[in-house]
């Protein structure tokens, strides 16, 4: 049996047909899915989803590229929603610096080209500035609010590693996190072993162009790397290109069972042991 930790089943990609996925997944083995929040109403959608349907649990967060559209007090929203049964950990949550602000700046045309560009650089450090420091300032809240509730995190890493590890570290102990959709450098996967955490694949590891991401899953611990979707993103070959769904979980845990030339069973084993303690489920 399998676990899920990472779809978005409140997303209107699965409107239409959410109880035949679901019979899908039952079928594939994956019988447990965490569907995470991205937002107020996203976090909201998510845990109407985990009442009412048994295998489902909710993951509740602010998505760091939501965090400047997120209108009121998000935290204390947050902190309410977080305390409900079926919430089984405090994300998405990070930061995300792939796409800045910056780059959406309209140009100067009545400039010279070194004015326009010294205007533009100055615009650009302002406007990217406030975006990160705004990231910065939600993650380290959504920090603080799991150690107060006990409960762990899921994070959102995507080109902020630094950043990412410099304000996590000072929870070392207080907390564990996993990066979901781990696809950095196997130091950088070290370096937040070190700290107690975990790393979380997705379908990218079946993927012809991600060596990388092989080469980390056959040498992660068995006790530090949980599996995933990502759905409705990343499908796994074969159906990429198409919409992921959580039956698809089996298909990236054969994959990595293949990479460590181990069972499926022993991944199957080794990740639900690892689910259990993480999310706190039976």
């Amino acid at each position: 049996m399998l676990t899920d930790t990472h779809a978005h089943l409140d997303y209107p990609d699965y409107a239409a047909d959410l109880e035949t996925v679901l019979e899908r997944a039952r079928e594939a083995g994956v019988r447990r899915i965490l569907t995470i929040g991205t937002g107020m109403e996203s976090n909201r959608r998510a845990i109407a989803l985990a009442e009412k349907y048994p295998a489902i649990h909710a993951v509740v967060g602010l998505h760091p590229t939501n965090v400047e559209e997120e209108p009121g007090d998000w935290l204390g929203e947050l902190r309410r929603l977080a305390t409900h049964p079926k919430v089984a950990a405090i994300g998405e949550t990070g930061l995300d610096y792939h796409r800045l602000p910056s780059e959406k700046l309209p140009s100067s045309p009545a400039l010279s080209a070194l004015q326009a560009e010294l205007a533009e650089d100055t615009e650009a450090m302002i406007v990217d500035g406030s975006y990160r420091a705004a990231q910065a300032e939600a993650f380290s809240a959504q920090l603080d609010l799991a150690c107060e509730l006990g409960l762990n995190v899921v994070i959102h890493q995507r080109d902020a590693w630094d950043d990412t590890v410099r304000l996590l570290r000072p929870y070392t102990g207080k907390l564990r996190a996993v990066f979901h959709c781990f696809g950095n450098l196997p130091e950088q996967a070290r370096e937040i072993f070190e700290m107690g955490h975990l790393v979380s694949f997705t379908g990218i590891v079946t993927f012809k162009n991600a060596p990388l991401v092989r080469e980390v899953a056959a040498s992660v611990p068995e006790d530090r790397f949980l599996v995933e979707t990502d759905c409705p993103y990343l499908a796994p070959v074969p159906h990429r290109g198409k919409r992921a769904e959580p039956a698809h979980t089996r298909l990236v845990a054969e994959k990595i069972a293949e990479i460590r030339g181990v069972s499926l069973d022993q991944i199957a084993a080794a990740t639900e042991k690892s689910v259990a303690a993480f999310f706190k489920l039976s």
